[in-house]
């Protein structure tokens, strides 16, 4: 990120610049169309930013393409830090977005199933829950 950028403003100007693999999964993602989950796209968590993010279920996918061949170092250190917050990060090679939506949707989906979190349990209508006195 730029210095002279806040992360707000860095984050804007990524999400001005996607490329076809983040639009295409940003169609699927957004709008709850994904098991009524909120996604958000390019979204600062800590000092990075994400590509997608949905906090309900703390989960984060990135869509790699080739340059992240070069980073695996700092993207182990990224994807440590993202954990230790309580996040899981799915990545996914932006040529599998591209020719294989369908399958990076299921993956997408099962996982965000397994981590979404229980309904809470309906508070207690009037009178249930109260002994009546006699």
């Amino acid at each position: 990120m730029p210095a002279s950028m806040s992360p707000r403003s860095f984050a804007r100007a990524l999400r001005a610049e996607s490329t076809d693999a983040e639009q295409r999964l940003w169609y699927h993602l957004r709008a709850h169309r994904m098991m009524g989950a909120k996604f958000r796209r390019q979204h600062p968590i800590g000092p990075y930013i994400v590509d997608f993010v949905c906090v309900e279920s703390r989960l984060i996918v990135e869509v790699d393409g080739s340059q992240h061949q070069e980073s695996v170092e700092y993207d182990h250190k990224r994807d440590r830090l993202l954990r230790s917050h309580g996040f899981l990060v799915l990545r996914f090679w932006d040529n599998d977005v591209l020719l294989r939506t369908k399958d990076v949707l299921e993956e997408i989906y099962d996982v965000a199933q397994r981590r979404r979190p229980s309904p809470p349990a309906p508070l207690p209508q009037a009178g249930e829950g109260r002994k009546r006195r006699s």
